[in-house]
């Protein structure tokens, strides 16, 4: 079992956030300079990393990947356009197509990424979609189309911006009748909670969580892997939602 403090074993990136969380509430930095020091940390670790899982910030071989990531694709409720925020090296993009054909959906891959670094390395990687890899900050980004399914996490921006970021992707990404999923995340398991869980903070903020799957953490037993979703309202398909 995962030894580690409980924040530690959810997200390796946490006293990183807690710092930054720290000196924002300080007035230390203010919200560009909690990005840029994020990008300042991650971005060269991920460039360093010898592997695609690794450039995307997950530790492991590739069964630890598609055990922690192969989840989302059972969110999938639909054919279409699948945009990946914060898609680093493009493996989960990569890895979506396939996991969601064999459960039956065709998903055409996009990604968007702060780092115009690993924005790169994911065009190198992966040229037959080099012009479906954004830069962008995801809280002010203007997307191009809308998507059919939206993968965000909530650690891309600051804590007080939560909210918006899901409003602002409901808004502006997520195709009439789509769907945003979040996570993959670690969250305890009741036995060993000591907080809301995050579907139910979402729903706090006035979004109706639409489900949500999980899977048992593999070296942890206070942990599970979680992603839970919000569902777009059917309406009629904005030009450019068609998947392609």
């Amino acid at each position: 079992m995962d030894t580690r403090p409980v924040a530690l074993a959810k997200n390796r990136a946490q006293s990183l956030l807690d710092r930054l969380e720290a000196a924002l509430a300080a007035g230390e930095i203010d919200e560009a300079g909690w990005y840029r020091e994020v990008a300042a940390v991650i971005t060269p670790a991920y460039l360093a990393a010898d592997n695609p899982r690794s450039q995307s910030g997950k530790d492991g071989d590739e069964a630890d990947w598609e055990r922690a990531r192969s989840l989302l694709a059972d969110a999938v409720h639909r054919d279409g356009a699948f945009l990946d925020v914060g898609s680093a090296s493009g493996y989960l993009m990569e890895c979506m197509e396939r996991w969601a054909a064999e459960r039956g959906h065709i998903l055409h891959p996009y990604g968007l990424d702060i780092a115009p670094e690993l924005a790169d390395l994911a065009r190198r990687r992966l040229p037959r979609w080099a012009d479906r890899i954004y830069v962008g900050n995801v809280i002010d980004w203007q997307p191009p189309r809308r998507f059919d399914v939206v993968r965000t996490g909530l650690e891309y921006v600051p804590v007080r911006r939560h909210r918006d970021l899901i409003a602002r992707l409901l808004e502006k990404a997520v195709a009439p009748g789509g769907r945003l999923l979040i996570g993959v995340y670690s969250e305890e398991r009741e036995a060993f909670r000591t907080g809301p869980r995050v579907e139910e903070e979402i729903a706090g903020w006035g979004f109706p969580i639409g489900g949500r799957v999980e899977r048992p953490h593999p070296r942890d037993a206070r942990l599970v892997y979680r992603v839970v979703w919000i569902d777009s309202p059917p309406g009629a398909s904005p030009q450019g939602s068609d998947g392609t």
